[in-house]
């Protein structure tokens, strides 16, 4: 059966990345969630999509004491997947294009809490995932990508999940078929689909075989486990 993970939580219920949020999705029945992590100007890992408050404030000009409540840090996520046996897919956003601090401090992070084998850290920035390989090859990786990218013959996302040593490819879900599947099983990849939020692409990814479904409502991702034992 695959891997069931809210997206930013339950985004439909509550505010996305929030603790209220990725409990809603727990308690409705998946496996975990999909959360974004950014950096203060502080340093403080927090946990938000967009690299700015709605208000328009820059996170990265933030502090730790300036954050809305609401916005929680990364070990305060941890620390309730802790608790919980909540499943974690953090993505890294993209930044910059050198690899900061994030890599290291949030691999710190998931080890001190105990959570190497329940998390699964992926980004669309190959260089933040090949840091990651280097820093802690056992906690896995995901490629994150929106579009096909192809140069000649070459198809990229395979090179460069090669080249990060990932574990799964995590393609938005309108690129996924049967052949993209072959080419992951060749590999010893898991497929991860995001953001499927229709019943029936659902019902399409499962009859395929993917390994993992990202999507902002519960009820329509538990479809994938309808009549399977």
């Amino acid at each position: 059966m695959p891997l069931l993970l809210g997206h930013r939580g339950s985004p439909h219920e509550h505010r996305e990345n929030t603790l209220a949020g990725f409990q809603a999705a727990l308690d409705a029945g998946l496996d975990g969630t999909e959360l974004d992590v950014r950096r203060l100007g502080d340093g403080t890992l927090a946990v938000h999509h967009d690299a700015a408050l709605r208000g328009g404030a820059a996170l990265a000009g933030l502090t730790r004491a300036e954050l809305p409540t609401w916005v929680p840090t990364l070990p305060d996520v941890l620390a309730w997947a802790a608790d919980t046996g909540a499943y974690l897919n953090i993505e890294l956003k993209w930044e910059a294009w050198a690899p900061d601090d994030r890599v290291a401090r949030t691999l710190g992070s998931v080890r001190a809490h105990g959570l190497s084998r329940r998390v699964l850290l992926s980004s669309f920035h190959p260089l933040l995932l090949r840091a990651a390989r280097e820093l802690a090859p056992d906690v896995e990786r995901g490629l994150l990508y929106h579009r096909p990218y192809r140069s000649g013959p070459l198809n990229l996302p395979e090179v460069v999940g090669r080249w990060v040593d990932c574990t799964a490819l995590h393609p938005h879900h309108t690129l996924i078929d049967r052949d993209l599947l072959a080419l992951a099983r060749r590999r010893g990849w898991r497929v991860n689909a995001w953001t499927v939020n229709e019943e029936a692409e659902v019902q399409r990814l499962a009859a395929l075989g993917v390994d993992g479904l990202i999507g902002d409502v519960p009820a329509h991702l538990l479809t994938a486990r309808r009549g399977r034992k």
